[in-house]
């Protein structure tokens, strides 16, 4: 997360929450049936586990398109670049394998002198590193040094980046709904911060989750049992960024990803100034800058304290290590071999879908536009996502699913189809924009799993 109140913010992923977010369309995917304060409840996390493992059971394998494979990445992702990143590159990377991670898109903070494109640019251990930067409101990934344009205006600084095989993303969409997409690679369609910023009322409940000795040590077999429940707890539909998107896309081909926006700080401790008095806050504060709480005002704190000596800080909670926030979303891209080049014509092709692995494994999801009498699972597409085609009258969409599930077809932000189970055909009769989402029952509610890049008909 970013700056201290931020990181304030996300700590309502523990302490309770605000409502759910509306989309068009019939219930029950009008709106989310539970907060995020009732979904970090034993009961909630239990009964969203029991889905996770139903649904894990039906999980049907679908062959491979034909000369592309699915590489599950992360972009916006952040590894020893600033003072409210705890997390290292080798962290990072041992966190990536045990997730199923093949790509790393880095997004180090612009700090100059230093030049972010000096960063892990490799494939080690099975993992590809790419080199990029969160600054001036994007995600920059260029081929090369652009540290001589930094003063450009946009206008002039975006063909730099994206010079060649570079690649700029828009980033922080709710900061910055109507920014000019010309020349973009791209978008976030989903952060990880955003839904910590809109949980501001869990801010009220902070101290008395976290310095309640009963509460904390609760908390602290939740995560320990449910580590990715409680981290998804406040994961809502991206609203904000999927109507920029829908918006956008009529107009020009941009791919969407997901930004985990990750630093793995949201480790909560308290620093101990005497037996009368602590300090909360998170492991990259400074003592100074945390929230004075004292045992007059909470005794549970005195508890707390006991055993430890003064100046000493006392680990609480450790909700984001890099393995879980990968698992919160990931950007699958669908490319020939796992290098560079590769991965960037894909990722700049709209090869791409983005989900929420941890309510189940995504990998082979697919979308195209096949002729209307084509078998079910045909190598007869004349469209994958991520094409741009003429339109012609006669076609279909075709959405695979690996889970089962609700299946929204969308076309100029309106649902224009529905299926549930793991497949959705679609007869094509306009023009437009077509993209997908897939939807599952988990935990006694139906949540987002995967939004897909569209297939372009023009």
């Amino acid at each position: 997360m970013k700056g201290r109140w931020q990181r304030w913010v996300v700590v309502a992923m523990v302490c309770g929450a605000a409502g759910g977010s509306w989309l068009e369309g019939a219930e029950p995917l009008a709106k989310s049936r539970y907060n995020s304060g009732e979904r970090m409840t034993r009961v909630r996390l239990e009964a969203a586990e029991a889905s996770i493992q139903a649904l894990a059971a039906k999980r049907r394998v679908l062959p491979e398109v034909a000369g592309l494979k699915d590489f599950r990445c992360s972009f916006h992702a952040h590894a020893e670049d600033a003072s409210h990143t705890a997390g290292t590159r080798p962290e990072m990377l041992a966190d990536a394998r045990k997730a199923g991670m093949h790509a790393i898109f880095l997004s180090d903070h612009f700090r100059p002198p230093r030049d972010f494109m000096d960063s892990w640019r490799l494939l080690t251990n099975g993992v590809l590193f790419v080199p990029g930067s969160e600054w001036r409101g994007f995600l920059v990934h260029p081929m090369g040094s652009v540290m001589e344009h930094k003063d450009l205006p946009t206008a002039d600084f975006v063909p730099k980046v994206t010079a060649g095989d570079g690649m700029l993303f828009l980033s922080h969409i709710e900061e910055r709904p109507d920014h000019p997409m010309d020349g973009l690679t791209g978008l976030e369609i989903y952060n990880r911060h955003f839904d910590a910023k809109r949980d501001i009322r869990g801010m009220l409940t902070l101290v008395s989750r976290l310095t309640d000795p009963k509460s904390l040590k609760e908390l602290q077999e939740m995560v320990e049992r449910y580590p990715d429940g409680v981290l998804a707890s406040q994961v809502e539909y991206p609203d904000v960024y999927l109507d920029k998107w829908d918006a956008e896309t009529a107009k020009r081909r941009l791919t969407g990803v997901g930004a985990n926006d990750c630093h793995h700080n949201q480790v909560f401790v308290m620093h101990r100034v005497d037996e009368g008095m602590g300090r909360l806050g998170t492991i990259v504060d400074e003592p100074k800058g945390m929230r004075e709480v004292r045992v007059g005002l909470r005794p549970g704190v005195a508890e707390i304290l006991k055993g430890h000596a003064d100046g000493e800080t006392i680990r609480l909670l450790d909700v984001d290590p890099y393995y879980r926030a990968f698992r919160c979303v990931s950007t699958h891209v669908l490319a020939p071999v796992l290098e560079e080049g590769a991965m960037r014509t894909a990722v700049k092709g709209g090869r791409v879908f983005v989900a929420h692995e941890w309510m189940g494994d995504a990998t082979g999801f697919r979308l195209s536009w096949v002729d209307a009498e084509a078998p079910e699972l045909t190598t007869q597409v004349r469209a994958w996502m991520g094409d741009e085609k003429p339109f012609a009258p006669g076609g279909r969409i075709d959405v695979e699913s690996p889970l089962p599930g609700r299946i929204r077809l969308i076309r100029g932000g309106k649902e224009v189809a529905r299926s549930e189970g793991v497949r959705l055909q679609a007869p094509v009769s306009e023009a437009g924009v077509y993209r997908a989402e897939v939807w599952l029952e988990v935990g006694g509610e139906w949540r987002p799993w995967i939004y897909s890049n569209p297939v372009y008909l023009r």
